[in-house]
């Protein structure tokens, strides 16, 4: 299975939010930046993530993204649901008449499976991951002085 880029920039996106957010409001064009994604097509994915709920948005002064539940509640599969639609279209083909000699029993298997590995991963884990893998934070290099 490939991941759409859209997909993969809103798993960028989603995950610098949980992140290097703590939980206050982030610029798409802060995101972008850390992420290397452009801000113009991060602000589009995450208003179909705004509209899917997984992200909630703050206007004005400070203003920015957060997520808009706990990330032990967002999942891969949220988020790819978010973008791509239903998991029974994941798979789904070209072809609207079903061949005869195609293994059409595997694509629901297929989506069925795939689909529960996207929700045992959520940006939580993936934190978690990230830490132990030594992703740096936003904000770790910069040093605070004392006088």
């Amino acid at each position: 299975m490939r991941l759409s880029l859209q997909v993969r920039y809103a798993i960028c996106g989603l995950f610098d939010l949980a992140y290097n957010g703590r939980s206050e409001p982030v610029q798409v064009r802060i995101v972008g930046e850390r992420q290397r994604i452009p801000a113009r097509y991060l602000e589009q994915i995450f208003q179909r993530l705004r509209r899917a709920r997984l992200v909630s948005g703050k206007r004005g002064p400070g203003g920015g993204y957060v997520l808009a539940r706990p990330p032990e509640e967002i999942s891969l599969r949220d988020i790819l649901e978010a973008l791509e639609g239903p998991r029974a279209q994941w798979f789904a083909g070209p072809d609207s008449v079903p061949v005869p000699y195609r293994p059409e029993f595997l694509w629901p298997r297929m989506a069925g499976q795939v689909s529960a590995a996207l929700a045992d991963t959520t940006l939580a884990g993936m934190c978690r991951e990230a830490a132990r893998s030594s992703v740096r934070r936003a904000g770790d290099d910069e040093h605070m002085y004392f006088i």
